[in-house]
């Protein structure tokens, strides 16, 4: 991955937004069934930032690579499910960057 051009730092984010999604998964246990909120705050706030970071990286690789609003709506809807950013990846950004 390239993090000089904007599809690798795509790609980055969807894996990164992925991975604090699955962390928050594990902190909301801490929070609720041992209070234990400091975890969650953290991840949570990390996660806010990855997924604003994600929503934007989105819209402009796809304006730059014409992707279409269908494609990229796609894409934002997967930042919504756990393991979705991780097949966007897959599916659509590790095509590009090889092409």
């Amino acid at each position: 991955m390239n993090l000089k051009t904007t599809l690798g730092q795509l790609r980055i984010l969807a894996i990164m937004e992925g991975i604090s999604y699955l962390l928050l998964a594990l902190t909301m246990p801490l929070k609720y069934m041992y209070d234990m909120g400091i975890p969650n705050k953290i991840v949570g706030m990390a996660h806010g930032v990855l997924f604003i970071a994600y929503v934007i990286w989105v819209f402009i690789v796809g304006t730059n690579r014409k992707f279409g609003w269908k494609k990229m709506l796609i894409c934002w809807i997967a930042s919504l499910l756990p393991f979705a950013t991780f097949w966007i990846d897959a599916k659509y950004l590790k095509p590009l960057s090889v092409a």
